[in-house]
Order: C-alpha cells, then structure tokens, then sequence
C-alpha cells in the first residue's frame, strides 16, 4: 500500500462538517467556539490506532464506501484532508470527538495502524 499523503491544511467545507456534526451534540454557542479553536489550532500528528482508540468508535470495514473511497485516493497518492477532532475528557470519561475525518483515519489504519495523521485538536469548550 502506498504511503498516506496529507494536505498542509484542512479543506474550507471540512469546518461546516465538523459543524454539522457536533451540533448533534453541544448548543450552538459551544459548536462555534469549537470550530473557531479547531480553525485556530496547529496541526499536531497523531497515530491512526490512537485517535480510533482514544475516539472509542470502531474501525469500519474496507467495505464502508466512504473508507474505500479514501482508501482509492491513497491508492493514487492523492492527497487527503487532516483531521477535526475534539479532546476528549478522562476525568470525566469522555472520548475523544473525531468531528471530521473519521473514514480518513479508518482508511489510513487500513495501510498502517502506526501512520501520523495530520490533526487539528481543540477543547471541548472550544
């Protein structure tokens, strides 16, 4: 499998994604100041198997349209958009929130679960 290759920066449209997204589950107020962080925050790298781990969610299937989708795009070295999430909380047992990009991680642990994935990461209160 081809090396995973990741634009410098998210796309313009990934912001009203995570938007839409974490609107299911914090007040608008919250959702804005959050974007507003995730808009603002460096790009860190994490791996593919921590942000599955720390999100709680699971890996989907090479199957999932969307993750051989992604999985295509590698497959072609086109380059993909970094990840949107949100901290999550230990004290509190909250998972991480992966608020864009979560077929981007599954396909990329598809090719190797160690691989850094470009993320922008925001606190929860934004």
């Amino acid at each position: 499998m081809p090396e995973v290759m990741w634009k410098p920066e998210p796309d313009k449209h990934d912001y009203p994604a995570a938007a839409d997204y974490l609107a299911l589950l914090a007040p608008p107020q919250q959702v804005k100041a959050i974007v507003a962080a995730l808009e603002a925050a460096p790009i860190v790298h994490k791996k593919a198997k921590d942000l599955l781990r720390a999100s709680r969610l699971p890996l989907l299937p090479v199957d999932n349209p969307h993750v051989s989708s992604d999985l295509a795009k590698i497959a072609k070295g086109k380059l993909l958009s970094p990840i949107l999430v949100v901290q999550g909380d230990l004290s509190t047992d909250v998972a991480l929130q992966v608020a864009d990009g979560y077929h981007r991680v599954c396909a990329t642990y598809h090719t190797d679960e160690n691989t850094d994935i470009p993320v922008k990461l925001a606190p929860a209160t934004g």
